[in-house]
């Protein structure tokens, strides 16, 4: 009896293993054969589609096999795939390097499939090539990826001469925008009518709409992440622009070859150069912008590399009056600073190590001096807002194997905020800023995603975040009375707990595979946003500060949930899908009506509080292949807000809040020297608050004012062209380079920029009051010159 138990455990214990074969791993690097590096999100396959391995965003793949002989795919999308035969019977490392299809002298279509669309659990996730960005028509002669990401369903233009946008009814500060993982709090150039981001300096863009995974926090609505050049690890190159209003250039090329490169781009306006000559007005008044970018990375060996990355920007606009009385100046920038260090463990466990610094700071000074006949002292004032962070975090990435896939990490950030703050003088009076409102705050986060084919059709990506936020001292909090006056205050030392908030937040991605063509996705996301970007619904001053969560300000919350059919159609050369969402949103923040600054008190008593809720449809059709391509979005959306202290309490459309949005994107190029695209536009106008009505208290005019946003501007809509001529290389030479011709709003369409409302008149006399349209001026032609060598 003994005997048979003994027999029937150990049978027990071997089931399992017969017709068990030997696994092993192969895993390495996927690269550009040209400049070295990595290929992000590229794809590993065996020949006969069985098993699949895509890489991560250093270009790390991890697959798993059976010993034996396997026939593997290597592919990128816009690079020549690689077929190879391997054997192996052991763990191994394989790099493979693949070229990139622009620099063949024929362009040899792809025989891999090109339905990540369909396979892939993401939902609203969209990756932009920067050489589509360059082909399309812009603004003054610069390539913007904003402006780009707004051509697509569900993403909506803050309008001309605004890199804001709004994604599903989610309002600007609600996007998570990294560059090289830091945070960029301010992304607009030439007060934003084109972004900070460098084209030359810029990898790749992924754009996240909706359902984000886990390891991307602190925001409600979307993600923009952006990656810079690393440079190229094997020849030294340059390259550079020519354009309307600003140049560009851009160097890079090896440390030591093969084992580290560096990559440094500048950029310029040169509009206020070359206009004061001509106007003398302009002597010593001007606007200019300049950025710069830095990478460099180096092997210190086959499972360690290092990395740096820094960006700088700076916006300056300055006016002296004629009689050199009266001086303006305005600058504001971002800083940031990346090191990071990756860490290969094994052939299925990769580790990325990141410590950050960002900052952002805006500031307008103004001073009035004595003129030189005489007359009142001097005076000037200053007011000044920002944020500064210092974060370290660390990702891993497990493949367990083929079919199943985990990700953890945690992160930590240390953010001072400096709200609008006050300081000035009056001859030799000096008036000091309230550094009270200071404030200083710990967030943290920690996650674990997992990515799961349970069956062929069946694949989950389920993640679970946790963060933390907590507001910490030297703070004072003070109480006020009815009539605005201080009464009592509580003091709180350096790094002792204000306030403090957690939560966790669940996401679940499901995509059915219905067939090898389509598939149908589901997603649910629960998000918390600590930090806010406060705007007045009805002032025009500059008031829109980063503030954090406190005892008073809550943080955001929102529940997001997306449906989606995907279908692909003629060899996955034309992609489409619908998709649906619904998103609801706690403690929205807003300043009260009649807000204006005042450094006196915190501006958070200022502020009210409410909910909002969104929804729509997109739709979508891409053609991604051959001379033509292209695509057209639509998007069908509501947006709604509701503050007790708004609007008498009722729901409100948002200012953001646009029922139809259509954008029309089409590129061809008929042969190697010609390339031709258009951009079409169509949106609702934005929701707005016009005065109904006047009445006069002690011969004042004061305007009533209609429900919130209860009326629209016009209908927003353009045409913009572009065509590029490319000159054939002449023999044995290096240089490259290409003609970019566009012309923004083709037809003249005059778009508002801004409405505001004129009153003429006396109380004798009548009043007349009418809304003016101040727009930009249309019909804009560029011509850029690119060059490369």
């Amino acid at each position: 009896m003994k005997t048979n138990t003994i027999l029937i455990t150990l049978s027990l214990l071997l089931l399992p293993l017969l017709g068990y074969t030997q696994q092993y791993t192969l895993s390495g690097y996927l690269r550009d054969s040209l400049s070295g590096e990595g290929l992000p999100n590229a794809t590993v396959i065996t020949k006969d589609y069985k098993n699949v391995a895509q890489a991560n965003v250093y270009g790390f793949y991890s697959l798993t096999l059976p010993a034996g002989t396997h026939t593997l795919i290597f592919s990128y999308v816009g690079y020549r795939q690689i077929e190879k035969t391997i054997t192996f019977s052991k763990n191994e490392a394989f790099n493979v390097d693949l070229l990139n299809t622009s620099v063949m002298k024929e362009v040899e279509v792809s025989t891999v499939k090109k339905d990540v669309n369909i396979k892939s659990a993401a939902m609203g996730t969209v990756k932009l090539s920067m050489a589509k960005v360059k082909q399309l028509p812009v603004l003054f002669g610069e390539v913007d990826i904003l402006k780009t990401l707004q051509l697509l369903p569900g993403v909506q233009s803050g309008g001309d001469g605004n890199t804001g946008f709004y994604v599903r009814g989610g309002g600007p500060d609600q996007n998570l925008i990294l560059l090289d993982d830091a945070t960029i709090y301010n992304t607009g150039h030439l007060f934003g009518f084109f972004s900070i981001f460098n084209s030359d300096a810029i990898k790749d863009v992924t754009l996240i709409k909706g359902g984000a995974p886990a390891n991307y926090g602190g925001r409600l609505s979307s993600v923009v992440d952006i990656t810079m050049k690393e440079g190229n690890m094997n020849t030294f190159h340059v390259q550079g622009g020519v354009g309307n209003i600003a140049s560009r250039f851009t160097v890079e090329g090896p440390i030591k070859k093969n084992k580290g490169s560096f990559m440094v781009s500048a950029r310029r306006t040169y509009a206020d150069v070359l206009a004061k000559p001509f106007i003398p007005a302009l002597k010593n008044s001007g606007y200019y912008f300049y950025d710069a970018n830095f990478k460099a990375n180096y092997k210190l060996n086959s499972h360690n590399r290092v990395y740096f990355s820094s960006y700088i920007g700076l916006d300056k606009f300055q006016y002296l009056s004629k009689n050199e009385v009266f001086k303006a100046k305005v600058p504001w920038g971002n800083k940031t600073a990346a090191v990071r260090w990756n860490h290969q463990f094994n052939g299925k466990l990769f580790l990325n190590t990141t410590a950050l610094f960002n900052k952002y700071d805006f500031s307008s000074s103004f001073t009035q001096v004595a003129p030189a006949s005489g007359g009142s002292g001097s005076f000037g004032i200053k007011l000044a807002s920002g944020i500064k962070d210092y974060q370290v975090k660390s990702d891993l990435d497990f493949f367990v194997n083929n079919k199943h896939s985990i990700k953890a990490g945690i992160q930590y950030t240390y953010h001072t905020f400096t709200p609008t703050q006050i300081s000035g003088n009056s001859d030799t009076i000096a008036l000091t800023p309230n550094n009270a409102i200071v404030k200083y705050a710990h967030e943290a986060g920690a996650y674990v995603l997992d990515e799961y084919d349970l069956t062929r059709k069946l694949k989950i990506n389920a993640g679970l975040r946790f963060s933390w936020f907590g507001q910490i001292g030297p703070y004072k909090r003070y109480q006020y009375n009815e009539n605005d006056t201080k009464i009592d205050s509580q003091y709180y030392t350096g790094g002792a707990l204000v306030q403090n908030y957690q939560g966790l937040e669940p996401r679940l991605n499901i995509r059915y595979q219905l067939n090898d063509d389509a598939s149908f996705k589901l997603s649910a996301s629960r998000t918390l946003q600590f930090l806010h970007l406060v705007t007045n619904n009805g002032s025009t001053l500059p008031t829109d500060v980063w503030v954090p969560s406190t005892a008073r300000v809550k943080p955001q919350i929102a529940w997001q949930y997306a449906g989606g059919y995907f279908r692909n159609f003629f060899n996955n050369t034309i992609e489409t899908s619908v998709e649906v969402y619904y998103k609801s949103m706690q403690n929205q923040v807003q300043y009260k009506d009649g807000y204006t600054p005042n450094t006196l008190k915190d501006p958070e008593e200022s502020y009210v509080f409410g909910k909002g809720e969104a929804y729509g449809i997109e739709f979508f059709i891409n053609k991604t292949q051959e001379k033509f391509t292209g695509w057209i979005g639509y998007t069908l959306a509501w947006t709604y807000l509701h503050f007790n202290d708004l609007n008498n309490g009722e729901w409100f459309p948002a200012k953001y809040d646009r029922r139809h949005d259509l954008s029309v994107v089409a590129s061809y190029t008929p042969n190697k020297k010609w390339s031709f695209s258009s951009v079409f536009v169509y949106a609702t106008g934005n929701a707005i608050t016009l005065p109904t009505s006047y009445y006069f208290i002690d011969n004042t005019v004061v305007p009533q004012y209609s429900k919130m946003n209860a009326y629209r501007t016009p209908a927003y809509h353009r045409l913009d062209i572009a065509a590029t001529y490319t000159p054939k290389r002449k023999p044995g030479r290096k240089w490259e380079s290409n003609w970019n011709f566009s012309i923004y709003n083709v037809y003249f369409h005059a778009n508002p920029y801004f409405l505001y409302n004129e009153i003429e008149g006396t109380v004798s006399s009548g009043i007349k009051s009418r809304i003016v349209m101040v727009y930009i001026p249309p019909f804009i032609p560029s011509v850029t010159y690119n060059f490369k060598f």
